[in-house]
């Protein structure tokens, strides 16, 4: 008997597998007249430019969410587990809000300090601290003063703000 969520499983897989069939045996002259116009290079060139650049925020980035998830699979598997108490149950739960606010806390922040400073950053918060990687060429205390007074702005208590910059 195949059950609902089987056969979403199976629905998805299939879709997946013929799409990757697809672009797999697509023909390579598609893809290399795109690839061969100038205006292709020059793009090429600025994203590859921008992708240097921000690369290192986006591992801390991937290296945090690898980390985050892993801590919210084993809630998940606490809330939906027949031998735990409900209490733990409860702490499941409020730890799965908890996690969900800080990341939402920390993209609040990541677009708060590329809208008003115009700089790419990395935004940690651990209980009362927060820590902030800034990709900037400007690397001085007036910055990183407003970096922190920005994110102070969003707390009630005194938080422990770390900066640091990386070179553009």
């Amino acid at each position: 008997m195949i059950n609902k969520q089987n056969l979403w499983f199976l629905t998805l897989f299939s879709l997946i597998l013929v799409l990757s069939v697809y672009y797999i045996t697509m023909p390579n002259d598609l893809l290399t007249k795109a690839a061969t116009t100038e205006e292709s290079k020059q793009k090429s060139e600025e994203v590859k430019e921008t992708v240097e650049e921000v690369s290192s925020l986006t591992a801390m980035r991937v290296s945090l969410e690898e980390e985050r998830q892993s801590l919210m699979d084993d809630l998940q598997e606490q809330l939906t587990s027949d031998t735990i108490s409900s209490e733990e149950k409860n702490n499941a739960y409020e730890q799965l809000k908890y996690l969900n606010s800080l990341q939402s806390k920390e993209e609040e922040f990541e677009k708060q300090i590329k809208k008003e400073l115009k700089l790419d950053s990395f935004v940690k918060i651990d209980n009362t601290d927060v820590s902030v990687v800034c990709v900037s060429s400007k690397h001085d205390s007036s910055l990183a003063n407003s970096i922190m007074r920005l994110i102070q702005a969003g707390y009630e208590e005194k938080m422990y703000i770390t900066v640091k910059f990386q070179k553009a």
